[in-house]
């Protein structure tokens, strides 16, 4: 298995360990963050001052992160080290700015001009034709994905470590495989966080007026209302406001998939080809390793962010 770990400290010193026993990796378009979880054999058991963790994957560098959770122990008269990390741009959904209205923003100034996250980059897009409005209480990230979907319809999502993008890569790596490199190959339906209809209320806080059934979730018997106030996201089209809701609650509605042995360097929006599918983005990237070896799975979604 070629994999290995390196410990970060706090006072920028490192040690590695090339010998995890094993390891889980995901990330998701939909998801903030790259998550880790690892198992490794570690030359020390003084890890207390560990602050970040990267792991390497066939010399690709796949996860860079904080530590969430550590512990170090002795078996058989090895060090031991379990740690679970989640990467740096996690913090945007642990940090909050100011509620308001706040017009002519773009994603470069919401990136640049609040909080200097560590290891956090993001795609230059200096557009300020939008605006967003900041709910109490909401985060960041939430702020992020609101002018995401106002100025591209499309929702944030990781590329590389911890490289934010709204929009798809311009000159994507593409993956082809073959049926004899796939050691198995299926479709997944997710339909937990669908809704029926959708209801808003106007300005007076009256409802009635802004209504959306997604026909295609009620035809599954499936009846779930939700209410909520008039967004001021969407002032301008209040409508928009409700097929917003609709497709975040569809997202990852449903997935084709692929898993191989091995791991090439797929990324979120790369494309790639197997079976039926032709030149899909990828939109979920799982790597797992152990003593069987390393071992990728690759989703492409189908739902209303990605038809």
């Amino acid at each position: 298995m070629n994999a290995r770990l390196v410990f970060i400290f706090t006072d920028s010193s490192t040690t590695e360990s090339y010998k995890p026993l094993s390891f889980t990796f995901r990330k998701s378009s939909y998801l903030p963050y790259t998550q880790m979880k690892a198992r490794a054999v570690i030359g020390t058991t003084e890890l207390m001052s560990v602050s970040e963790v990267k792991l390497f994957v066939n010399d690709k560098l796949v996860h860079y992160g904080l530590i969430d959770t550590l512990s170090v122990s002795k078996v058989n008269g090895d060090s031991i080290v379990n740690v679970t990390s989640r990467s740096f741009t996690s913090l945007l959904c642990q940090n909050q700015i100011e509620p308001g209205m706040k017009t002519g923003v773009s994603i470069n100034d919401l990136m640049d001009s609040f909080y200097d996250f560590p290891h956090v980059t993001h795609e230059n897009n200096s557009d300020t034709s939008s605006y967003i409005f900041v709910k109490n209480n909401s985060t960041m990230w939430d702020a992020l994905v609101n002018l995401s979907y106002k100025l591209c319809g499309t929702y944030p999502y990781i590329r590389g470590t911890n490289c934010i993008n709204i929009t798809a890569v311009s000159s994507p790596t593409r993956f082809t495989f073959a049926d004899s490199e796939i050691t198995e190959t299926g479709t997944e339906l997710d339909l937990r966080n669908t809704a029926s209809d959708f209801h808003m209320s106007d300005i007076n806080g009256e409802f009635g007026s802004y209504e959306l059934t997604d026909t295609s979730i009620a035809a599954r018997s499936i009846v779930r209302h939700k209410f909520f106030e008039l967004d001021k996201q969407f002032l301008s089209d209040p409508q928009s406001a409700l097929v917003y809701r609709d497709k975040y609650r569809c997202r990852a509605l449903r997935r084709r998939f692929i898993r191989y042995c091995g791991y090439r360097g797929e990324d979120l929006s790369d494309s790639v080809t197997f079976g039926s599918v032709v030149g899909r983005r990828i939109d979920s990237v799982e790597i797992n390793g152990s003593d069987k070896g390393i071992f990728t799975k690759l989703s492409v979604y189908y739902d209303k962010f990605y038809l």
